[in-house]
């Protein structure tokens, strides 16, 4: 049985802590009016570069020339109000938008974290049920570790559901389809208003995280009875319940990556795009069951689990790391090739504003795994697997990154303290929840009937 270690729980529960404080002062940073924006705004101008500077003494002295154009006798008096009130609205405008982005930034950096850590207990529920549904024989001396981590879809959905319900409450912006100012003005929303209504949203959202729990709570409580029983009962039931899991997971799957993320970008849509965030979800998933079951097993813990364990682990994190560079590859070709308007703007503002992370995210996620994880030796390397754990965790927080911070916060964008807190916050919560959650169950699970098969496995 393990014991959750003193020293791991201090640190899940001051991550917590850190993670909140950090939060606290980005919500109390982030701007409340147009007054507080204009401040920002000149404070930044105040610390541009010299060169920044002389561009905008430059604009400056445009528009003074420009006043003094208007200040020709040839203009009246009423074009020149209107000049200036066209001004001064235009200038309004841009100071809201700027009020809204930076009043989502830190919604977006919590929102960003929670569904990744989310995400991360979802994929290993559905490798979890693929493995009982292929009646998988290498695989059961890991299914605790899978159980335990799938442990954090309960809190970390309730979670994502109590932000979805703030942001239906206009607490923020992160939907642009919720503001019925903006439906009003814009056609192609209102078009999509049957499906993209804020009641509707909260019921899918709750239909895919009430059918998750349901599940899950089935899938592992078969499990620890199956340990106590004589026959294979609990086994069988399992195996049609995660064909049945797998067949709503899907759909449902599918559906949230339209409605929690793609839905932040009402005028764009992709059919690939529920693929692409299924890989994304499956191979950091993957990745937490590899770094979690090195970690148990160094310390005493997995006896029976083997470098040919940690080696199938390692090639789903290869082979699904090459998957989802598929996808992404797929959807950013078809669509750039295409050159269609409405569809081409999601990169452009993405490859314009956010090119650092959007490129850097595909040679962690691709590229580095690629060179590290090809050869098959270097699969059965502890600190190789952990390492490109680490990395293929880091690229996948950026592309849920990329997928919702464009959204939302525009070009106002940085990685800063709402982001880091944010992390610290949910890693510190997920590390806690799972690592408690291993206490509740010896570690093997003993009587499944490919226990054996998968004690003894090599190859």
């Amino acid at each position: 049985m393990y014991t959750l270690s003193s020293k791991l729980k201090l640190t899940a529960i001051i991550f917590v802590i850190v993670g909140a404080i950090g939060l606290v002062i980005g919500f109390l940073q982030a701007p409340s009016n147009l007054d507080d924006v204009r401040e920002m705004m000149a404070a930044e101008e105040h610390h541009a570069e010299p060169a920044e500077s002389t561009m905008v003494e430059a604009d400056f002295a445009k528009e003074e020339h420009g006043m003094l154009l208007d200040d020709e006798p040839g203009r009246n008096a009423e074009e020149k109000e209107d000049h200036a009130a066209e001004a001064g609205s235009h200038d309004t405008e841009h100071l809201e938008h700027k009020l809204h982005q930076l009043q989502n930034k830190p919604w977006a950096a919590v929102y960003v974290a929670a569904f990744f850590f989310f995400m991360i207990s979802l994929g290993v529920l559905a490798f979890y049920a693929v493995q009982y549904a292929a009646q998988a024989g290498w695989s059961p001396v890991l299914f605790r570790v899978m159980e335990a981590i799938t442990a954090y879809l309960v809190p970390g959905g309730i979670i994502l559901f109590v932000i979805l319900v703030l942001s239906g409450l206009h607490m923020n912006h992160l939907f642009i389809w919720m503001d019925p100012e903006v439906v009003a003005h814009d056609e192609i929303i209102r078009n999509k208003s049957s499906y993209l209504n804020v009641p509707f949203f909260l019921i899918r959202a709750a239909i895919y995280l009430g059918g998750w729990f349901v599940f899950r709570h089935f899938l592992v409580r078969n499990s620890r009875r199956l340990d106590e029983a004589s026959d294979n009962y609990y086994f069988k039931k399992n195996f049609k319940l995660a064909a049945g899991f797998l067949v709503f997971f899907i759909v449902s799957e599918s559906m949230m990556s339209w409605d929690w993320i793609m839905s932040l970008d009402p005028h764009w849509f992709s059919t690939l795009f529920g693929w692409y965030v299924f890989a994304s979800l499956f191979v950091a998933g993957i990745t937490v069951i590899a770094l979690i079951s090195i970690y148990l097993k160094s310390r005493g813990y997995l006896p029976f689990v083997n470098d040919s364990h940690i080696h199938d682990l390692a090639k789903f994190m290869f082979g699904i790391s090459i998957f989802w560079t598929y996808l992404w590859f797929s959807q950013f070709m078809l669509i750039w090739y295409s050159n269609i308007p409405e569809e081409v703007v999601y990169f452009i503002s993405r490859i314009e504003n956010y090119s650092l992370p959007f490129f850097g995210m595909v040679a962690l996620n691709f590229i580095f795994p690629l060179l590290m994880l090809m050869n098959s030796d270097y699969k059965r390397v502890n600190w190789f697997v952990v390492l490109t754990g680490i990395v293929i965790l880091v690229g996948h927080y950026l592309n849920v990154f990329v997928m919702i911070m464009p959204s939302t916060v525009g070009e106002s964008w940085f990685i800063g303290l709402p982001e880091i807190s944010a992390v610290l916050l949910f890693a510190g919560l997920f590390i806690f929840v799972v690592f408690r959650a291993l206490t509740k169950a010896p570690l093997l699970a003993k009587r499944n009937p490919f226990i054996k098969e998968s004690e003894h496995f090599h190859y």
